[in-house]
């Protein structure tokens, strides 16, 4: 396992997260209304990769899948960042109650004071929904269930590799049918509440689906370039270029769902051109529009163009510069879903963004690979292993 988690990577992971804690003190330090905004969008963005590793493997056991077996420790190892995540993203909550920060417009009292100066009339009509107490609930029970459903699904994975048997594996198909429909509820009221909410006055129909797909893109890309990464290291020796054209033809796919809900919400926003729906549109055209293009391009063009052929999905350099490039491409969206509607145009991507982060990259490598060392990679007494061994030979 030393190979892993090398001293070299380790070392290289503790200075990234010592340069992202740099970057974090001093754009507190400097300027707390921009800092806080960067800390949402690299901890969202992720946590968000945690998550779908547990939606990855909860899904696996539901459709009774077989050909990911023997990579099945990588999204469960990558699901173990998801507390880390999760607690920063409550942490965020929290201090938004307190109004440390203006992330959420909306948790204003002077807003909801009728007659007021900045009374306004469409937050006060969501305040059902949109108010502290259930909004810290919600929040709370989301990251509360998320991570003890990947906390079991991990445990009942590696009992099973030391107890054999079918008991664990019916345990895990019970959890991950809880947890798909629990997800499949919470994956756009957590969109909603987190993200969209910031532009409080704006809304869209397929906001939870969008946030899935950028979700699911980020998801397998990391298992991918994870997999290959232990392959190159001479772990995994059951997967085969079948299991890596498969997970290629899943980012690829994704690749394109991302794009087909960007450009629905885009198009009918834009041919409509209602008011109160272009506004959020025109703020990241207005101020972001290198960015807007440049995240459009690299999240759908690349793939397009570098991924479609059966060979590219089986070229491990291919997959390994496309995979980072997509990666970046929705590090740039992300920051595009959370800081024009905080910071509005004065936004920018400098070092406080890029150092914030490498730290989080830097935490996010050190707790995987360190957990990945304490496991047997190997899936053996899983039911389905022989024949996801031999997948497609």
């Amino acid at each position: 396992m030393m190979f892993i988690f090398s001293k070299n990577t380790r070392i290289l992971s503790v200075f990234m997260m010592a340069f992202g804690l740099t970057a974090l003190i001093y754009g507190f330090l400097t300027d707390s209304h921009s800092a806080w905004p960067s800390l949402m969008f690299n901890n969202f963005f992720f946590m968000g990769i945690a998550l779908f590793a547990v939606f990855f493997i909860a899904l696996q056991y539901v459709s009774e899948a077989a050909w990911s077996i023997v990579l099945k420790r990588v999204p469960e190892t990558i699901s173990t960042y998801l507390p880390i995540g999760g607690v920063i993203m409550l942490l965020i909550v929290i201090a938004g109650t307190l109004h440390w920060h203006h992330i959420y417009h909306w948790m204003d009292p002077e807003l909801y004071v009728e007659g007021g100066e900045h009374y306004d009339e469409i937050i006060v009509g969501k305040r059902a929904y949109l108010n502290i107490p259930f909004f810290l609930i919600r929040s709370i029970v989301y990251v509360i269930i998320w991570t003890y459903c990947g906390k079991k699904l991990r445990q009942f994975s590696l009992r099973e590799n030391v107890q054999g048997g079918l008991t664990n594996y019916k345990k895990s198909i019970t959890m991950s049918a809880w947890f798909i429909v629990f997800f499949a509820v919470t994956s756009s009221t957590a969109a909603w509440d987190w993200i969209m909410s910031i532009d409080t006055h704006w809304f869209s129909t397929i906001f939870g689906w969008y946030i899935f797909s950028e979700w699911a893109c980020i998801g397998f890309t990391t298992i991918l370039l994870l997999t290959l990464y232990l392959k190159h290291n001479g772990y995994l020796p059951e997967v085969n270029n079948s299991h890596i054209h498969d997970l290629g033809k899943w980012v690829f796919a994704f690749s394109l769902v991302w794009t087909y809900m960007w450009f629905s919400q885009f198009m009918l926003i834009w041919y409509a051109n209602i008011p109160e729906e272009v506004t959020y549109y025109m703020e990241r055209w207005d101020s972001y529009r290198l960015l807007f293009w440049i995240s459009w391009g690299i999240n759908f063009a690349f793939p397009l163009v570098l991924l479609m052929s059966r060979d590219a999905k089986r070229n491990y350099t291919r997959l390994i510069v496309i995979g980072l490039l997509i990666l970046l491409g929705h590090w740039i969206n992300t920051f595009l879903l959370i800081t024009p509607g905080t910071l509005h145009e004065h936004g920018h991507i400098g070092f406080v963004e890029i150092g914030m982060g490498i730290g989080f990259l830097g935490l996010f490598i050190f707790i995987v690979l360190s957990n990945l060392t304490k496991v047997q990679l190997s899936t053996t007494n899983h039911p389905f292993f022989d024949e996801s061994k031999h997948l497609h030979t």
